[in-house]
């Protein structure tokens, strides 16, 4: 067999496996996300902050968040910006619907690992949030006895108490229309270290841009600080878990279609133009009898 036809039946056997991250750099990010969910949970259950934050933009006097009409903080960032986010989050959904329905030929396997991931992140993220307020106690900024309302101000791993209604306020619902932007980052994945700084950088302005979103939220009375850096927190996790299951999938399919490809590299060979006469050639050429070697004897009619 030829050289090349050789190198390419061992490109068949082992097939590129499409990976965005290596289990050292998910290890670490790991890590980190545990160390900084004990901290984000350290500071709601044993600082003031949340409080701290509130009562400096409630205003006593009038018994209000002067911010919560605010046409910035109440109709563009909840109104405008989360229906842009939204209208985004569809637009990847419907392009990995589609692919998936009819894959194009000119999406490799490592660009249509990408599209999957952010689709899936730009699902997942806003459904986690919401799901998870549903079975919070928590109640928000402006529902408080101390911001004029009449619930009590509940911690995160405080109980409800016998009578009070759950708040549903935990984490920030309205951030997470935005937060799935941070599975952007795989664009720019997997890289060495001068492109990795963009992947970071793309991560981090997603997050900045969600937590500024959570912010005027903040302002409005909606929100404590904890609520959103929870959120920031959540989507996160839930970018890093997308991305290794999404690529160990597709490892996983292009590892069994690999399983099939020698037989069918075979049959291309014998398909081949003038592999039939070689093939006749090499058949006669393995009967015909070696030199100083008598044939097989002629067997008597």
């Amino acid at each position: 067999m030829p050289a090349s036809a050789r190198r390419r039946m061992r490109e068949v056997d082992h097939p590129a496996r499409p990976r965005l991250l290596d289990g050292r750099s998910g290890a670490f990010l790991a890590t980190l996300l545990a160390l900084t969910a004990a901290a984000i949970a350290w500071i709601g259950q044993y600082s003031d902050i949340d409080l701290r934050l509130a009562d400096w933009l409630y205003d006593a006097g009038a018994r209000t968040f002067p911010w919560r009409d605010a046409p910035l903080a109440a109709t563009f960032n909840h109104v405008v910006l989360k229906a842009l986010a939204t209208l985004a989050a569809l637009a990847f959904i419907g392009a990995a619907v589609l692919d998936l329905a009819r894959p194009r030929a000119r999406r490799d396997a490592l660009a249509r690992l990408r599209l999957r991931v952010v689709a899936t992140c730009a699902l997942l993220v806003p459904l986690t949030v919401s799901l998870l307020k549903r079975a919070s106690v928590s109640h928000c900024p402006w529902d408080l006895a101390r911001y004029g309302g009449k619930e009590p101000y509940l911690r995160l791993f405080d109980a409800l108490p016998a009578g009070i209604e759950a708040g549903h306020c935990l984490p920030a619902g309205h951030a997470s229309a935005s937060l799935w932007l941070v599975a952007l980052a795989v664009y720019w994945l997997p890289a060495r270290p001068p492109r990795r700084r963009g992947a970071l950088l793309v991560a981090l302005t997603a997050l900045a841009f969600g937590g500024a979103s959570g912010w005027l939220q903040q302002m409005r009375g909606a929100h404590f600080l904890t609520h959103t850096l929870w959120s920031m927190w959540i989507a996160c996790t839930i970018v890093l878990g997308v991305i290794f299951v999404l690529q160990w999938q597709a490892a996983r399919r292009r590892s069994d279609a690999g399983c099939l490809a020698p037989a069918a590299w075979h049959v291309t060979l014998l398909m081949a133009p003038g592999s039939a006469a070689r093939g006749t050639a090499a058949t006669a050429a393995s009967h015909a009898p070696s030199p100083g070697r008598p044939g097989p004897a002629r067997r008597e009619r």
